[in-house]
């Protein structure tokens, strides 16, 4: 359906010469913006150490399974999950403390 536009009055009509309910032009004002999400971000680091510790644990209770089936290394991949985040803990305090910092000054 290709649609045409009249620009006197701001109505299109369609091949058959239908109008189409649709406005073409664009009010010149536009509403305000929504503020970016800002969230404290240690709750999702924590949330990430916490889920890597929890299936690190659930695979220690399943560790003979793991070894008859040669995955003994997602043991290993839990743990290495749960270290990184450390660093991972460290840079979100940081974002959360200069978020506070922004938010003091506005």
């Amino acid at each position: 359906m290709i649609f045409r536009c009249r620009a006197a009055s701001s109505q299109i009509t369609d091949r058959a010469g239908k109008f189409v309910p649709y406005a073409c032009r664009v009010p010149k004002e536009q509403p305000p913006r929504p503020e970016p999400l800002d969230p404290p971000m240690l709750p999702f680091a924590l949330a990430g150490m916490a889920a890597w510790a929890v299936a690190g644990l659930v695979l220690l209770l399943l560790r003979d399974r793991l070894v008859e089936a040669g995955h003994e290394n997602w043991l290993w991949t839990c743990l290495a999950g749960f270290l990184w985040g450390f660093p991972g803990l460290a840079v979100m305090m940081r974002h959360d403390a200069n978020r506070r910092r922004r938010r003091a000054g506005h």
